[in-house]
């Protein structure tokens, strides 16, 4: 088969799937593994360059709409007649089904089922070791910095909070995106602020200007220096590499003063 995704999250299931073999073109941001790289680059994912899909004839095209403003894309591979499925998880179980639907797509049922079952049992396992822990850290994760963009309940940054040990100050919000402000941010008073800046890389971020924000050296999470600049790509993108970010989370909270 000739698969194309045209997000990162999914080129990171069909890699966790063991299929990358099968990729001829990805979007600008998919950089994880490392060999896919090399591959032709077909835009960025709010931006996919559709001839260039075409020319290179997939049997199958991964996309996704877990970014607002992907419609397009979808609106795109159907005018253009190519064959497509969308992935747009908002949980880990729904992560879970994704895994089996895109083995599936590529007739590789049963790796997708035992690659799933494996993705759900790391879940049970922290979820166990968290219902030992006594005291839940509050955790803000920062999404965008102004205006303010965080994770509301309906996100998986809630559930890896929770896994971790810790809970999502913004668990309150039945949404899967809250827009607020610092001064919001400021009376929840987190114990860690976890910066996870869409799209930039963690040498860009600038720890010390949250620092500034007006009245947050009031806040434990600055009292205690708990400042943890994270890679997006382990905590932003719906797809099996969220565990990896969850071993980090939780080692981060375990060697850090609440």
């Amino acid at each position: 088969m000739r698969v194309i995704s045209i997000c990162p999250s999914n080129t990171e299931i069909i890699a966790y799937l063991g299929k990358t073999e099968l990729l001829v073109g990805v979007d600008n941001f998919s950089d994880w593994p490392k060999k896919v790289r090399q591959l032709p680059k077909l835009g960025p994912d709010l931006s996919i360059n559709m001839d260039k899909v075409a020319e290179l004839e997939p049997d199958l095209v991964l996309a996704s709409l877990s970014v607002p403003g992907m419609e397009k894309n979808i609106a795109a591979l159907e005018e253009k007649g190519l064959p497509y499925i969308i992935l747009n998880p908002n949980s880990l179980k729904e992560i879970a089904k994704d895994i089996q639907s895109v083995a599936s797509a590529l007739y590789c049922d049963e790796l997708g089922r035992e690659k799933s079952v494996a993705f759900l049992e790391e879940i049970k396992h922290y979820k166990r070791k968290s219902f030992t822990k006594q005291e839940k850290p509050l955790l803000y994760w920062e999404w965008w910095p102004k205006p303010v963009f965080t994770p509301g309940s309906v996100n998986w940054l809630t559930e890896i909070s929770q896994l971790a040990g810790a809970r999502n100050i913004f668990d309150t919000e039945n949404v899967a995106s809250v827009q607020t402000d610092w001064e919001d941010v400021k009376k929840r008073n987190p114990d860690h602020i976890c910066m996870v800046w869409v799209g930039v890389k963690e040498e860009k971020m600038r720890p010390e200007l949250v620092v500034n924000r007006p009245g947050w050296q009031e806040m434990k999470a600055v009292q205690n220096d708990n400042i943890h600049v994270l890679e997006e790509s382990l905590y932003c993108r719906p797809s099996p590499r969220l565990l990896e970010g969850l071993r980090k989370l939780e080692s981060i909270i375990a060697h850090t003063k609440n």
